[in-house]
């Protein structure tokens, strides 16, 4: 086991190890661990690294440090930042599990139900990846590359995540078994940008990485009164609706069918811009 005290210390230890295991806060590791399908011959424990729970401001954008908690991501200022972000945080299991999980772990992991993942899709989110040989930056779509598939190279780790500061209003929602402490059946991300005139939409669930309905994002833009911020006409919103479903590539599973999960996410969608855009006939 290596306790990394700096970036550059683990960066050298996974050159050493490459098939070393990251531990940061272990609420996905331990899983695998428990159920022996995940074995622990070498493991870089991350959790003292101060560079990777900072985030700062350049800019437009926000460096988000991969070892952020949940809790973290609810605190202080980030949240009137990143709204939508701190509100999938709070999604995210018990306290304990909120003050253990981590970003960069929710993005490894790339599980189809990660529940930043449709948030940092909505958002364009570069993820920035370090060795001890360099660096590198790739965008969500192509960091996550299937179920429980990522783009690491067996001597990287995640640094941190760079994301935009948009003016306009964010949502995050998703549909569960329950109320609390629920993998998700279906989510889904809605962040409006006013200075650029559009509203992006990322959905959880309903495919084996992360989507944008890049359609109804397109529809949407031609149908709000970016002027006088006047919400869009029921037909228009109908129209999204239909169009955010119809990006959606369910399976079923144990957590729900394919159309369930399309209806779904309709219904977020259209709760999720009247959210936005209040005002609107309902």
């Amino acid at each position: 086991m290596t306790i990394a005290r700096t970036l550059d210390d683990a960066c050298a230890a996974l050159a050493e190890h490459p098939q070393a295991r990251l531990l940061a806060g272990g609420t996905d590791l331990m899983v695998g661990v428990n159920r022996g399908q995940v074995g622990l011959d070498h493991v870089v424990v991350l959790d003292r690294v101060d560079e990777l729970r900072a985030w700062h401001r350049t800019g437009d954008d926000l460096l988000l440090g991969a070892g952020l908690t949940y809790a973290d991501l609810g605190r202080g200022d980030l949240p009137g930042l990143l709204p939508a972000l701190a509100q999938a945080a709070r999604t995210v299991g018990s306290p304990q599990i909120r003050n253990a999980g981590t970003l960069g772990g929710n993005l490894a992991t790339a599980s189809p139900a990660g529940d930043t993942l449709p948030v940092l899709a909505a958002l364009d989110a570069t993820v920035l990846l370090r060795s001890a040989t360099g660096s590198r930056e790739l965008p969500l779509a192509g960091f996550v590359t299937g179920v429980k598939q990522n783009a690491l190279e067996p001597d990287e780790l995640i640094e941190a995540v760079r994301v935009p500061v948009l003016d306009g209003p964010q949502e995050f929602l998703k549909v569960g078994t329950r109320n609390a402490m629920v993998i998700s059946v279906v989510s889904l991300a809605l962040v409006v940008d006013r200075g650029g005139r559009g509203v992006r939409v990322g959905l959880g669930s309903v495919a084996p990485v992360p989507l944008r309905a890049a359609e109804a994002e397109a529809h949407l833009a031609d149908h709000v009164g970016w002027d006088d911020g006047s919400p869009p006409a029921p037909d228009a919103v109908d129209r999204f609706v239909e169009l955010v479903a119809g990006a959606a590539r369910p399976i079923d599973d144990h957590r729900g069918s394919a159309d369930y999960r399309r209806h779904a996410v309709g219904v977020l969608a259209r709760r999720a811009l009247h959210r936005a855009f209040p005002g609107g006939d309902r």
